[in-house]
């Protein structure tokens, strides 16, 4: 049981500590007018803390008084066994000090709340009987995703936290977007899209020097806690050697990475497998995108594409190539603009790959292929005839390359394909990347 004393001091602290300075992130969530708990969910080190914290200071400036607001990290050392009672135990604590809050909104803050058993009770329950609003944030898609459903009831609104954007990597850096750049601007952007492809995760992009070495931490301690814990995984060796395969892969066949750790004289069943991309899915490290087919049973049996959340982890992991990094760049914005690997992006191979399928209802609506180097004729002639062959099997005609740093539009085989250089592309839609308030604009879905 967590004693009295350390509810006081984490409260008390709670509303002593001042807010650092933040990279506003382009999420905007709502002020709900009716009872629904908000659900931060993203991976580690991606700014989940930081998005609450930019939540509290837009709070602060909207003249809401601060010991109204309470925010609990439950991965805190001095909170280790805290259970259901003790969380029950915190808000009795925090009305005895702050009782004029019994008569106000209050708004609750917990961090990284998976790790209390049965959370979702107390959630519901504050739902139900207080006046707060509560905001919840967690490191695991699947674990709360299934709890919010049992438990909350489809009764909150999940908002997901990535590594920074490209339009957030500008902003961290002080770089202003303006719609003319000159040549001085233009080379500096560049300059910053090179860094950006290495990595985004907030903390290598301030801290540039140690940035290897964060990202060693990050790959150590999503497969230490996040995977082999929380999952109780017991053949870890196994574990390192997938994820270094599926980092190397293009493509990726349980199948055949069970015949190499079979010729290694590494006993593993297939099934095992399985469940280790799951795990790192659920830590939301990997995304595995299918081919698209109209028929589910072909669609889950193609071999899948294995993309990452963040470029850093393919980089410390040796993976050079330009190409390979912009096309998980442009997948991860794809997945940050609401594409979902389940329902509406795919991968498309009738002799000739298309990168990126989108769909809409029974529609494909876009085909994106991702090409760094547009000069070469031959490459070129490969890109545009697999777009035009997919078009046209497809029933689509909107198509574009994702360049470098090529921009034009032209007609092959009676089809007009835009070239659109990757950085002017992933600075696109300037109405779903907003600035007002932070309790403004149609972000999140509803669950």
């Amino acid at each position: 049981m967590i004693k009295r004393d350390i509810w006081i001091k984490l409260i008390k602290d709670s509303l002593e500590f001042k807010l650092p300075e933040i990279t506003e992130r382009d999420i905007n969530i709502q002020e709900l007018p009716i009872k629904r708990a908000v659900t931060i969910i993203g991976p580690r080190r991606a700014g989940k803390t930081y998005l609450m914290f930019q939540v509290m200071k837009d709070l602060l400036g909207k003249n809401i008084e601060k010991n109204r607001l309470l925010y609990m990290n439950m991965e805190s050392d001095l909170l280790i066994g805290c259970d259901l009672t003790d969380i029950r135990n915190l808000f009795q604590i925090f009305y005895e000090i702050y009782p004029e809050n019994k008569n106000q909104k209050v708004y609750l803050f917990l961090d990284e709340i998976q790790i209390i058993p049965e959370w979702e009770k107390f959630v519901r329950a504050i739902i139900d009987s207080e006046n707060i609003q509560i905001f919840i944030s967690g490191s695991s898609s699947k674990l709360l995703s299934k709890e919010i459903a049992t438990g909350l009831r489809g009764r909150t609104i999940p908002y997901y936290v990535y590594p920074f954007s490209f339009r957030e990597f500008l902003r961290a850096k002080d770089f202003k977007i303006e719609t003319y750049l000159s040549t001085s601007q233009k080379s500096i952007l560049l300059n910053h899209l090179g860094k950006f492809m290495t990595g985004s995760y907030p903390e290598t992009v301030f801290f540039e020097d140690g940035k290897e070495k964060i990202l060693r931490e990050i790959i150590d301690v999503t497969i230490y806690r996040d995977v082999v814990e929380r999952f109780n995984v017991k053949n870890i060796k196994v574990l390192k050697l997938l994820l270094r395969n599926l980092i190397a892969s293009n493509y990726f066949s349980v199948h055949g990475f069970y015949n190499y750790l079979k010729s290694m004289g590494i006993k593993v069943s297939k099934n095992t497998l399985y469940s280790y991309i799951d795990n790192f899915s659920d830590a939301i490290v990997l995304f595995t995108l299918r081919k698209y087919s109209q028929s589910y049973k072909k669609k889950e049996q193609t071999i899948p594409k294995p993309y990452f959340v963040d470029n850093g982890l393919l980089v410390i992991n040796g993976i050079e190539s330009r190409g390979r990094l912009m096309e998980n760049a442009v997948f991860m914005e794809l997945i940050r603009r609401g594409f979902s690997t389940e329902n509406d992006l795919f991968y498309f191979d009738s002799q000739k790959e298309v990168d990126f399928v989108m769909k809409k209802g029974e529609k494909i609506t876009q085909l994106i292929q991702v090409c760094y180097d547009i000069d070469d004729f031959r490459t070129k002639e490969r890109e545009l005839s697999a777009l035009v062959r997919a078009g046209k099997e497809l029933e689509c005609s909107d198509m574009i390359v994702i360049t470098y740093d090529h921009e034009s539009s032209e007609e092959y085989d009676n089809y007009l394909i835009k070239f659109v250089p990757v950085w002017k592309w992933m600075l696109e839609f300037p109405d779903f990347f907003t600035h007002a308030s932070i309790f403004s604009g149609p972000q999140g879905r509803w669950h």
